[in-house]
């Protein structure tokens, strides 16, 4: 199974920007918790974080062509204003998560408006870095049902 982890603008900055919002860890140590959670699995979980929106288009086709299973993405504020990232999960077709590390809900209005959540199959908020492992681990669950059962249709 592969799955790709796509982080949105400012996700770079974690550890840096509004630790009382997105907490303490920076952006290579939740990447590091990531990639520890699911190193003992047959899960092959690639990580990659753009600031600019054409380039997590690209990021997104490229996990078209690379024949990803399940993407997990947090497009930071990007959630809130682009219709493009919602095409290009729409386009390439995979299972995708959105993430969120804060509860976008409990915070500024214009927040609680995703673009990209319709997109997805689900979207997970406010458990911090812990978000991305439930995020994948559904899309693990998720992607097992839909293996087993064309399986059966054999």
């Amino acid at each position: 199974m592969k799955i790709m982890v796509l982080n949105g603008p400012n996700l770079n900055f974690l550890g840096i920007r509004e630790k009382d919002i997105y907490g303490q860890d920076n952006y290579q140590s939740v990447c590091k918790y990531i990639m520890d959670k699911f190193d003992d699995r047959d899960v092959e979980i690639n990580i990659f974080q753009s600031n600019i929106e054409g380039e997590m288009i690209n990021i997104l086709q490229m996990a078209y062509f690379e024949k990803y299973d399940g993407v997990v993405m947090n497009p930071g504020a990007y959630t809130h204003t682009s219709i493009a990232l919602y095409d290009a999960i729409k386009s390439i077709n995979i299972p995708t998560v959105e993430v969120h590390l804060s509860n976008v809900h409990q915070r500024e209005e214009f927040r609680h408006k995703s673009y990209t959540a319709p997109a997805c199959v689900g979207q997970i908020c406010g458990f911090g870095k812990e978000g991305y492992i439930l995020a994948i681990e559904g899309l693990i669950v998720r992607l097992s049902e839909k293996i087993s059962v064309n399986k059966q249709n054999i």
